[in-house]
């Protein structure tokens, strides 16, 4: 091999790569591992998922342990999100700043009682720990739990199907898996096994995610298959569900070049650290939001049945004006969806514009997301 050529990497497997192929899981590679990308058919999962319950393999994803003094005020100077006031067993969705505003992942945080647990995306998992290891002090110890698997369980009988897997509160006091309500986490017992379930996901639909060690993951995840509310689901009904959710994908709809003003996520911006303006990029960031940013991330319906798809550009006229980051057929909405960049001036729902398709134009209508509503399980009055 020469000097200049690059080590080939091989693509990893997930603890549970028997079991996906066993299942009869197309694998395709994604984020570095082999994936499932489906099973019997994407719109049959995502419409499975929508109506009952599906079970996603997210172990792919880098699950972080941040202890030492100070862990919530350290993180904060990464972040701008108030990880101070999370309360134990709560959660927030937050996101890794570079030193101008440019999203460098979006991330779960969650305060654990006497650290503080993060869920970062597969594909940059291994560039967010050399980022917190190269910004945190070393007072703060990292562990990365790679000896651990991550599953999401999904949709509206998912609170059923884990209610009776016969998890049980580590403490008395602490709530049931049925008492959990968005965003909040805790601790549990399966069987001798410790599991951790938070009420959370990115489908849209009310579910859970629950990390648990890799050995145990397989006899998890039969036991939940072993329920007829229960299918596994594949990466393209994930796709398919986050985008009709409204949510976006880091890598695609989010990147360093992009600041939450722009991805319109100023909501994981907390009031304190607004007037605070002691985040990264703060300057750039919080005059986007007091003016307006240059672009914005917008909803698109599509006419007619083409799918339009991430990467086609955007035009008003023959003027190109932005770009689609995601896009495909919506199984529940029954036409073509998408998101994308466009001006603020167009960002506007019901502004007509047109993506290019195949070297034609097909109109489309700038639209307010979530594309379906969410289903969420919030705390009464919140």
């Amino acid at each position: 091999m020469r000097e200049d050529e690059e080590i080939p990497i091989e693509t990893a497997t997930l603890p549970l790569d028997a079991w996906h192929r066993a299942k009869g899981g197309r694998m395709v590679e994604f984020a570095g591992y082999w994936m499932p990308i489906q099973y019997e058919g994407i719109m049959a999962e995502h419409l499975w998922t929508r109506e009952s319950a599906g079970l996603f393999d997210v172990s792919h994803m880098g699950q972080l342990v941040l202890t030492g003094d100070n862990v919530a005020e350290a993180l904060e100077t990464l972040v701008p999100g108030d990880i101070s006031a999370l309360k134990p067993g709560r959660m927030r969705y937050s996101l890794l700043l570079d030193e101008d505003g440019g999203i460098l992942d979006d991330l779960m945080v969650t305060n654990s009682g006497h650290s503080f647990y993060l869920v970062v995306n597969g594909a940059v998992k291994w560039d967010d720990i050399a980022h917190l290891r190269d910004n945190l002090s070393d007072e703060i110890t990292l562990n990365h739990m790679d000896d651990h698997g991550l599953l999401a369980l999904q949709g509206p009988k998912a609170v059923d199907v884990l209610t009776r897997m016969g998890l049980t509160p580590l403490q008395p006091g602490w709530p049931a898996v049925s008492e959990l309500v968005f965003m909040q986490a805790s601790p549990y017992d399966w069987n001798g096994v410790p599991v951790s379930v938070s009420r959370s996901g990115y489908t849209g639909e009310d579910g859970f995610e629950i990390s648990l060690p890799g050995e145990a993951l397989t006899a998890f995840a039969d036991a939940l298959c072993a329920m007829e509310e229960v299918k596994p689901i594949g990466l393209g009904a994930r796709d398919s569900l986050r985008l009709e959710a409204g949510l976006p994908l880091y890598g695609h709809d989010m990147t360093p070049e992009i600041d939450p003003a722009e991805a319109d996520l100023g909501f994981a911006i907390s009031k304190r650290r607004r007037a605070e303006e002691n985040f990264p990029g703060a300057a750039r960031i919080l005059g986007h939001l007091e003016d307006g940013p240059p672009r914005k991330r917008v909803g698109l319906t599509v006419d007619g049945k083409l799918p339009v798809r991430e990467g086609a550009k955007l035009f008003d006229g023959e003027d190109e004006i932005g770009v689609v980051t995601s896009g495909g057929f919506a199984p529940s909405v029954g036409a073509p969806i998408a998101m994308g960049y466009v001006p603020r001036d167009h960002a506007v729902p019901g502004t007509a514009v047109a993506a290019e398709v195949r070297g034609k134009l097909v109109h489309c209508t700038v639209t307010a997301m979530p594309f379906i509503p969410h289903r969420y399980v919030r705390k009464q009055g919140a």
